[in-house]
C-alpha cells in the first residue's frame, strides 16, 4: 500500500487493481476449466450436477466465515500484535469449520440436512458425497491463504497474489488431466481431488510469500495505539462474516431452487459452467473493493475509483453482451465447455439472463470499499440481506408457477436481486460518498 497524499491518478488504480484482478480471474478460471474436464469424463451430466449442485455449494457455505479474513488482514493487521491476534483467530476458525464440514461430509448429517435442503435428483446424491468428503482440507486451505492474501496486499506484495493463484490453476489442470484422463477417476473425484491440490498449493505459496512481511516489515512497523483487542477484532469481523455468509448462499440457494423448478438435471448441470463463466467476468470487479479500502484515504480517490467503477462495469457489459449475442456463446459452452448441443443452448440463454450481473458487482465493490473504509461494514450486511431476501422471494415465485426453465429464473433472481442490493448500498453510504467526493 503507497502511504502516501499524493491525489490517486486513474493509472494508479488501473495498476493497483490489475494484478489482484488478474488473480481473481486466474482463480475464476479453476471452475470452468474443472468442469470442461469432466464433461468429456464419463457420464458428464451426473457428475457436473453433483459437483456444481451439491459439493461446491456446500463447501462455499462452510467456508464462507473465512473469506473476510482478507479484508480483515488488509485493514487491520498493522504491527506484530494485531498480526498475532487475527492469526490465532484464523487457526480457530479453520479447525472448527473443518469440524463441521467433517460432520456434514462424514455422518448422517448429510442425509439429515444437506440431501433435504438442496433436493438432488436420487442418482446424484452418492457422487455428492463421495466429492464432499474428499473436500475436507478446502476451509483450513483457503483460511490459511485469505490471511496471508492480506498481508501482502498491505505490504504493497500483491504480486504474489498472482503468482500465487496462477500456480493453484496450473496445479488444478495438471491434477484433474491426469486423475480423469489417466487414471480414469469419476468426474466428481477428478474434480475435488484437483480443487484439493490446487488450494493447497496456492495456500503454502501465499505463506512463504508471506515471510519477508512478517519477519521483517511487521516487525518494523509502528505499534498500533489503541492496540487491537478481541472484541474490536469481533466488532469489525462479524458483519463481514455475515456478509461473506449471506453472499455465499447464492450457490445452495441457486441449486436448491433449481432442483424443483422444471429441467432440474439439465439445468444443475449446466450451473456450475453458465456460472463459472459469469463468476469469471464478475471476478475482475471483486478486486475494487480492496483497491478502494487501500486508496481511500488519499486526495481525490473517491472521485478516481468511482470513474474506474464506471469504465469497467461499462467493459464488462460489452463482453457479455458479445458472448451473449454472437457465435462466442457456442464456442465458449459447447466447443470449449464440452457441453451437448443442448445443454449449451440452455447455458447461453441462462447467461443471457445474467447480462447485468457483472457490471452491477463493480458499483458494488466500490460502495462496499467505501463502507468498510468508514468501518461501517454492518451496512455490507443489511446490504446482502437485501440480496437474499429478493432472491430467494423470486426463486420461490419460479418454484411455485413451475412455468420457465429453472436456469434463466436463477439468473433473473439473481440479477434484479443485485439491483437491490446496490441501490441500498448506495442510499446507506451516500452521505460518506459525498465526504469522500468533496476531498
Amino acid at each position: 500500500m503507497t502511504g502516501t497524499g499524493e491525489p490517486v491518478r486513474l493509472a494508479e488504480v488501473f495498476r493497483t487493481w490489475l494484478p489482484l484482478a488478474a488473480s481473481w480471474l486466474v482463480m475464476a478460471l479453476e471452475q470452468p476449466t474443472v468442469s470442461a474436464i469432466m464433461t468429456r469424463l464419463a457420464d458428464p451430466e451426473l457428475h457436473l450436477a453433483a459437483f456444481g449442485g451439491v459439493v461446491l455449494p456446500v463447501a462455499l457455505i462452510v467456508e464462507a466465515p473465512v473469506m473476510m479474513l482478507l479484508a480483515a488482514s488488509v485493514a487491520l493487521a498493522r504491527d506484530q500484535a494485531s498480526h498475532r491476534l487475527i492469526y490465532r483467530f484464523m487457526m480457530a476458525l479453520g479447525l472448527g469449520l473443518t469440524v463441521l464440514h467433517t460432520l456434514l461430509a462424514f455422518t448422517p448429517l448429510f442425509d439429515l440436512v444437506v440431501v433435504p435442503l438442496l433436493g438432488p435428483p436420487t442418482s446424484v446424491v452418492e457422487p455428492a458425497r463421495l466429492g464432499l468428503r474428499l473436500m475436507l482440507p478446502w476451509t483450513w486451505a483457503i483460511a490459511y491463504r485469505r490471511f496471508n492474501q492480506g498481508l501482502l496486499i498491505r505490504f504493497g506484495r500483491s504480486h504474489h497474489v498472482t503468482i500465487g493463484t496462477a500456480l493453484r490453476l496450473t496445479t488444478v489442470v495438471g491434477a484433474a488431466a491426469f486423475l480423469g484422463f489417466v487414471l480414469g477417476a469419476p468426474g466428481v473425484m477428478t474434480a475435488a481431488l484437483a480443487v484439493i491440490c490446487g488450494v493447497t498449493v496456492e495456500a503454502l505459496y501465499s505463506g512463504l510469500a508471506a515471510l519477508p512481511v512478517v519477519r521483517k516489515q511487521l516487525r518494523q512497523a509502528a505499534t498500533v495505539t489503541p492496540p487491537l483487542t478481541f472484541g474490536t477484532f469481533l466488532t469489525f469481523f462479524l458483519p463481514l462474516v455475515l456478509t461473506s455468509l449471506l453472499s455465499l448462499l447464492v450457490q445452495p440457494l441457486g441449486s436448491a431452487a433449481l432442483a424443483r423448478m422444471p429441467e432440474a438435471l439439465a439445468s444443475l448441470a449446466v450451473w456450475p459452467v453458465a456460472s463459472g463463466l459469469l463468476f469469471m467476468l464478475r471476478s475482475v470487479a471483486f478486486a475494487l473493493n480492496e483497491v478502494v479500502v487501500a486508496l481511500l484515504d488519499r486526495p481525490g480517490a473517491y472521485r478516481t475509483l468511482r470513474r474506474f467503477a464506471w469504465l469497467l462495469a461499462g467493459t464488462l457489459m460489452l463482453i457479455a453482451l458479445a458472448v451473449a449475442f454472437t457465435p462466442l456463446a457456442r464456442v465458449w459452452f459447447v466447443t470449449i465447455s464440452g457441453l451437448a448441443p443442448p445443454l449449451g443452448a440452455l447455458a447461453s440463454v441462462g447467461f443471457a439472463w445474467a447480462l447485468l450481473w457483472p457490471a452491477l458487482d463493480a458499483f458494488r465493490n466500490l460502495l462496499q470499499g467505501v463502507a468498510v473504509h468508514a468501518k461501517r461494514t454492518a451496512v455490507i450486511s443489511s446490504a446482502t440481506l437485501v440480496f437474499l431476501t429478493v432472491s430467494a422471494a423470486l426463486l420461490l415465485v419460479g418454484i411455485l408457477t413451475q412455468r420457465f426453465p429453472a436456469l434463466s429464473v436463477a439468473m433473473f433472481a439473481f440479477v434484479t436481486a443485485t439491483v437491490a442490493q446496490v441501490s441500498w448500498l448506495a442510499v446507506k453510504v451516500r452521505g460518506e460518498a459525498a465526504a469522500l467526493a468533496k476531498r
